[in-house]
């Protein structure tokens, strides 16, 4: 590992912040997109039986 010095637990909690929150953005953009999936599966399912 690389030698970080007095700054090593600052540069560590920087890079597990960094991963938290790239983390919730992928999950967050996965869950949004399964949503919005199920609103237009269940669109075009009225669709379907409308015409």
């Amino acid at each position: 590992m690389v030698e970080l010095g007095k700054y090593a637990g600052v540069v560590l909690a920087a890079y597990g912040v960094s991963l938290l929150l790239l983390a919730g953005l992928v999950g967050l953009t996965l869950w949004q997109g399964a949503r919005t999936r199920r609103a237009l599966d269940a669109q075009e399912r009225r669709m379907a039986q409308d015409g």
